[in-house]
């Protein structure tokens, strides 16, 4: 693998002590967990550090530069909820307006509003897969996914992650402004916030931009891989960006820039109280994830394309930003290693992930086994002839569960053996029989036992 290494001091002067250190454990890291290439900029508020290493595409050897672009995956969802916002501030929308209103297609959805969509309180599915959902329109899968009967919760009563949400998110955009998703983003924010438009599905960009890339476990080569996002999800995860431009979104979260108005950048870090994202993080406002830390209430967001993993995280008390973009799968488990690397570097605990709650030894659970379905998906928890459970995702390999006292579970690597926070079971408050599962965020209903 061709590693070609590079730091970039982008504003001030930071250290060189620190410049050289992050730069090499980026290098060492990356190498390591076999991920090609990788951004890192570092941002305390007096120091800022830009990094990157390897190669943009391990098929042609292109370098990573600061400009490359990686496909961001679901950290598209905070541009996508900072366009509505900017939209309401403007006055042209309410986000307590029921979405049927505006959208015609969720006219079965009921009551939810524009607000449960950014906050993933509406209770809608996920969607259908990226395959799928090429297939057809934007307003028949959006009329799919608002059918009455397949609504996970009522609105504004509990979280489930969405695309769907997200999707209807930018056919708000697009009733309102009367321009295309990626118009609308890119003549509303990202010019503001100074980002060159990248995105998946569009030819010839203005920019150089990463491929994703998985390992070959039989060659154990990394090799591209093709991103299958349908057309009608972009608004919620079609853009690529650089750790640079992840930063300047970071600045105008933490008020520390122009680019949103103060209203826009509160509404987004600002705990909504139905949104409970359990394994995901530790609240949600509109658009963003909160991470609790250390006495304090960090923002951020996640995002996984095909073969990429890119992560921000804001500390608004401090203003200490911190964007990652990695184009392979496991550049998740750089990200967590380099968080890590960061606490004993600036002396500041990076929440990378959600930390496991520590509840007593895991317990028997019998009565969780069944069936749960969130829209077309159906997950299956069965028991093991020992009576321990296990999780399949439509028919997926099996994944050891452990499930603890207070209903919470944790996911068991298979191969690795370690253990990951993965959700809890609910109850039914009348019952108290288990009807509902939210796993790595996503909530479903027991259909069968």
């Amino acid at each position: 693998m061709l590693y070609s290494t590079t730091t970039v001091p982008v504003r001030g002067h930071a250290r060189p002590l620190l410049q050289r250190e992050l730069h090499h454990r980026l290098d060492v890291l990356a190498r390591a967990h076999r991920v090609p290439g990788a951004q890192l900029v570092l941002d305390t508020g007096s120091e800022l550090v830009s990094v990157h290493v390897g190669t943009a595409d391990a098929a042609t050897g292109a370098p990573f530069t600061a400009d490359t672009a990686v496909p961001l995956g679901s950290l598209t969802k905070p541009y996508t909820a900072a366009l509505v916002l900017l939209l309401a501030e403007d006055g042209d929308l309410d986000l307590d307006d029921r979405v049927a209103d505006h959208l015609s297609e969720l006219r079965e959805s009921g009551e939810v509003t524009i607000r449960q969509l950014l906050s993933h309180t509406s209770g809608l599915p996920t969607g259908v897969d990226s395959d799928a959902a090429a297939r057809t329109t934007a307003a028949r899968y959006l009329s799919a996914v608002g059918a009455a009967g397949d609504a996970l919760f009522p609105p504004g009563s509990d979280f489930s992650y969405s695309n769907a949400g997200y999707v209807a998110a930018g056919r708000l955009v697009e009733t309102v402004t009367g321009m295309s998703w990626h118009e609308a983003v890119d003549a509303l924010l990202l010019e503001s916030l100074g980002t060159v438009p990248a995105f998946l599905g569009k030819a010839a960009p203005a920019r150089p931009v990463a491929a994703g890339h998985a390992l070959n476990t039989a060659t154990g080569r990394v090799r591209p891989v093709r991103q299958n996002l349908a057309p009608l999800e972009a608004p919620a995860g079609a853009l690529q960006a650089s750790a640079v431009d992840l930063h300047a979104l970071g600045l105008a979260l933490a008020d520390r820039s122009e680019a949103l108005p103060p209203a826009v950048a509160a509404a987004m870090r600002r705990p909504e109280a139905a949104a409970h994202p359990g394994a995901l993080a530790d609240g949600w406002g509109l658009g963003a994830a909160l991470y609790r830390q250390d006495g304090r209430l960090w923002c951020g967001h996640d995002g996984n394309a095909q073969g990429t993993s890119c992560h921000l995280r804001v500390d608004p008390d401090s203003g200490l930003v911190v964007a990652f973009t990695g184009n392979a799968g496991a550049a998740t488990a750089l990200w967590r290693d380099l968080a890590e690397d960061l606490e004993r570097t600036i002396g500041v605990r990076v929440p990378a992930m959600v930390a496991p709650t520590g509840p007593d030894h895991p317990v028997a659970l019998p009565e969780c086994a069944g069936t749960y379905a969130n829209g077309g998906l159906r997950y299956h928890v069965a028991l093991e002839p020992e009576g321990s459970p296990t999780l399949s995702v439509d028919g997926d390999l099996p994944i050891p569960l452990l499930c603890y006292p207070d209903l919470s579970v944790e996911l068991v690597d298979p191969g690795t053996g370690r253990r990951e926070p993965g959700g809890r079971f609910h109850r039914d408050p009348a019952t108290g029989a288990i009807d509902r599962m939210q796993i790595s965020g996503r909530t479903a209903r027991r259909v069968a036992a």
